[in-house]
């Protein structure tokens, strides 16, 4: 099984950046797509962003578009999230996730492998 880690949280002034990085162990997929989720306390757990295998398609939730900026490294399967101008609002546990079957989706439900999550704090 495909094991994903998060690292990059922390706590952050708000309009200050922050990188988060989901690396990939074991039993590694060759092809996957990867997305970016964040639950905030009291709320479901919200799309932030998804990448092809190729890198050649991505998607933003509207809330981080201009922000955030999502990447990989498929040479050190490692995924990347970058986070600029960062507000309150953005504060959460942020999730990594992986998807062998589709090449690119923002549907939750279809990926196949998660990550443990990071704590982001953004204070005002």
């Amino acid at each position: 099984q495909v094991q994903l880690v998060e690292s990059g949280g922390g706590l952050v002034q708000a309009g200050g950046s922050l990188r988060l990085s989901c690396a990939a162990s074991g039993r590694t997929v060759i092809s996957y797509a990867m997305g970016w989720f964040r639950q905030a306390p009291g709320k479901e757990r919200e799309f932030v962003a998804a990448i092809s295998w190729s890198g050649g398609n991505t998607g933003y939730a509207d809330s981080v578009k201009g922000r955030f900026t999502i990447s990989r490294d498929n040479a050190e399967n490692t995924g990347y999230l970058q986070m600029n101008s960062l507000k309150p609002e953005d504060t959460a546990v942020y999730y990594c996730a992986a998807d062998r079957h589709v090449d690119f989706t923002r549907v939750s439900s279809l990926y196949d492998y998660w990550g443990q999550g990071t704590q982001v704090t953004v204070s005002s």
